[in-house]
C-alpha cells in the first residue's frame, strides 16, 4: 500500500519556539526575561532559565543535535506534505523541558504565551497543523483556565503534559483541575517525554556516560512511573472520561508495564483500592505513539508485542520531525500490517483520539 493510499496523521511533530518570539506573548517582568534568554547562543533545547538540560555527553559530530530549519507554518506544512503527511500534532521542542523550572509563575507565564503564538502564528495559518496545548505542571489551575481558554478554537487537539522531570508524578491530586479541564473540553491528555538529567525523576539518569544509555531508559521509565501514579491514585477511575496517550517512549514497555500491575494488584488489591478491575483493563484504552518504533531482528515480531497490548486499535504513528531520531512514515508503514491495521495505525486511530475528520476516499 503507497503512502498517497493512506491518510496519515503525525502524532508527534516539533515546532522550535525562540524565546523572543514568545517574549512577544509574555506580560512584565517575563517578556524581559525571554528577551535576555534570546541574547544567548541558540544551543538545541538547552537554554538557561527556559531549557535547562543539564546535557553531560561528549559533543561528537552529529548525535543529538539538529539545525533549526522549520521556521514557519508554511515552511513545516510543505516538508510534513512532501511525507505524504496529512494532519500534524504540534509539539515544542525547549518546554519539553517545563518541569524542570522552578518558578510557577515563570513556568506558568511561559506556557501560556507558548499557547497563545502557537495559536496566532502556526494553527490559524494551515488546517493540516494541530495543537498540544502545553500545561505548566507547577501551575496547574492556571493551566486549567488555559485549557478552557483555547479549547474549540484553531485546530487545538489534545493536552499536552511533560512526562519528564515532573514532581510530583501525575497521579496525583494536584493535576484534578487539569483533568476536569480536558473531560469538560473533551480533549484528550498526551504524555511526552524528554531525555534530562534531573535529580528526582527519572533516577540516577547522571550515571550513565553516554547520551544513548540515556535516551534509552529516560522515555520509558518517564511513562511507567507517571502511568503507574495515576493507576494507584484512581485518575482512571475518577475520569472515566479522560483519555490518554503517550508520545515518544516507544511501545515494548507497555505489555510489561499492564503484566507487571496486574500481578501486584492480584496479590496487594487493597493497596489499589480505587481500582475497580485489573491495571492492564484500564491501560488498554491508552493510546501509544509508535516513535521510536522498536526495529527487532523479524520485523514481524513487533506485531507479537502490539498484539499483547491489544495495540491494533490504539497504536498512534508519530515521526518525531524534525528530530535526529524521526520515524520516516514509509518506514513504519512498511512493517507487516494487514491493510486495516496499517490504516488504523497510519493515521485512523489518530483520527479517533484527535478527533480529526477523516476526508471521504479510499482511507476508512
Amino acid at each position: 500500500m503507497r503512502l498517497e493510499e493512506l491518510f496519515i496523521v503525525d502524532g508527534d511533530v516539533h515546532v522550535h519556539e525562540s524565546p523572543a518570539a514568545l517574549a512577544e506573548y509574555a506580560p512584565d517582568p517575563w517578556d524581559v526575561a525571554l528577551r535576555e534568554i534570546a541574547k544567548i547562543p541558540e544551543r538545541y533545547m538547552d537554554l538557561p532559565g527556559l531549557s535547562p538540560h543539564g546535557e553531560l555527553s561528549i559533543p561528537f559530530p552529529g548525535g543529538l543535535e539538529r539545525d533549526t530549519t522549520v521556521t514557519s507554518a508554511a515552511e513545516m506544512h510543505e516538508e510534513l506534505a512532501e511525507l505524504h503527511i496529512d494532519r500534524a500534532v504540534l509539539f515544542p521542542d525547549h518546554l519539553l523541558m517545563i518541569a524542570k523550572l522552578p518558578n510557577a509563575d515563570w513556568a506558568g507565564s511561559v506556557a501560556r504565551a507558548y499557547n497563545q503564538w502557537l495559536e496566532e502564528q502556526w494553527l490559524a495559518e494551515k488546517d493540516s497543523l494541530l495543537g498540544a496545548i502545553v500545561v505548566a505542571p507547577q501551575d496547574p489551575a492556571g493551566s486549567a483556565a488555559d485549557i478552557r481558554r483555547h479549547a474549540g478554537r484553531n485546530g487545538w487537539r489534545c493536552v499536552y503534559l511533560p512526562a519528564c522531570a515532573v514532581e510530583p508524578l501525575y497521579g496525583h491530586r494536584s493535576y484534578d483541575p487539569v483533568y476536569e479541564a480536558a473531560c469538560e473540553t473533551g480533549l484528550p491528555v498526551v504524555l511526552h517525554s524528554v531525555t534530562t538529567v534531573h535529580p528526582v525523576f527519572p533516577f540516577q539518569l547522571h550515571a550513565f556516560e553516554s547520551a544513548s544509555a540515556r535516551h534509552s531508559v529516560a522515555h520509558p521509565w518517564a511513562m511507567m512511573a507517571n502511568l503507574t501514579s495515576m493507576m494507584e491514585t484512581g485518575v482512571f477511575v475518577r475520569y472515566p472520561d479522560l483519555q490518554v496517550a503517550v508520545m515518544e517512549a516507544g511501545m515494548s514497555w507497555m505489555p510489561f508495564l499492564m503484566m507487571r500491575l496486574d500481578k501486584e494488584f492480584s496479590e496487594h488489591r487493597r493497596a489499589m483500592p480505587a481500582l475497580k478491575k485489573r491495571p492492564s483493563e484500564y491501560l488498554a484504552g491508552v493510546y501509544v505513539g509508535t516513535q521510536p518504533i522498536e526495529e527487532p531482528p523479524r520485523r514481524g515480531d513487533l506485531l507479537k508485542v502490539i498484539e499483547l497490548f491489544d495495540g491494533e486499535d490504539r497504536l498512534v504513528y508519530a515521526s518525531d520531525w524534525p528530530h535526529h531520531d524521526f520515524d520516516h512514515p514509509q518506514f513504519v508503514a512498511g512493517y507487516p500490517f494487514d491493510d486495516e491495521m496499517r490504516r488504523n495505525v497510519m493515521g485512523l486511530n489518530a483520527a479517533r483520539l484527535f478527533g480529526i475528520d477523516v476526508p471521504e476516499g479510499p482511507y476508512a
